[in-house]
């Protein structure tokens, strides 16, 4: 029997048929660098990311999975991480949905400066984001408005030198200011959330322009 695919999948999500492109990795000077790097295997500010395959909606939706080119292109543009369109803004800032670890939400002045992989939302796909992940139903998230963020480094494989090929290390996001910037091997944009207001659950839409005449 064949499954029918679920009505939503999010934009940023990786499908079955997306598969990391194998690369050699080496120990260069100061850092790891493909044995056939081209420029455009490192972003603007010389991190190095991984090459995955692009075959959008083929095969079956991995949901655990996040594609590096569609979560950059939403981070970089502010876009929402399901639909893809315009994240939602008001005077509050950004909607994003973050995830309330732990009851952090209790903690004073959380979420600000907040490290984050997940990019912003509108608030219709919100809703129904919290009504049908369970991930984030059974951990629990928070809509919070965002008036500065900015993109202060990358999440992915971090490796260190040896003898013969870098040995992996740690998974863990890092600044673009940091040494270890040209020891990752890039797979997730990160931004940093400031100017953070916890908001009311549902998340209301910004107020439509009354300027603006239907065509």
């Amino acid at each position: 029997m064949t499954i029918p695919p679920p009505d939503i999948v999010p934009y940023m999500a990786a499908w079955s048929a997306e598969q990391r492109i194998a690369r050699t990795l080496l120990c260069g000077k100061g850092g790891i660098v493909y044995a056939d790097e081209q420029p455009h295997d490192r972003d603007s500010r010389g991190a190095l990311w991984m090459g995955t395959t692009l075959a959008q909606g083929r095969g079956r939706p991995e949901f655990a999975r996040t594609h590096a080119q569609r979560q950059r292109r939403c981070m970089r543009a502010l876009l929402c991480q399901v639909c893809a369109g315009p994240a939602d803004r008001t005077e509050q800032g950004v909607l994003w949905l973050v995830e309330n670890d732990e009851g952090r939400a209790d903690e004073l002045n959380w979420p600000e400066d907040l490290v984050t992989v997940h990019p912003p939302i509108c608030a219709p796909c919100a809703r129904q984001a919290l009504r049908l992940c369970p991930h984030l139903a059974g951990r629990g998230s928070v809509a919070v408005r965002v008036k500065d963020s900015a993109v202060e480094g990358v999440y992915g494989q971090l490796y260190r030198s040896s003898p013969h090929s870098p040995v992996e290390g740690r998974r863990d996001a890092v600044f673009y200011d940091s040494p270890e910037i040209r020891w990752v091997l890039a797979a997730q944009l990160t931004r940093t959330l400031r100017g953070c207001t916890v908001v009311g659950w549902p998340p209301q839409p910004a107020a439509p322009d009354p300027t603006h005449i239907p065509l």
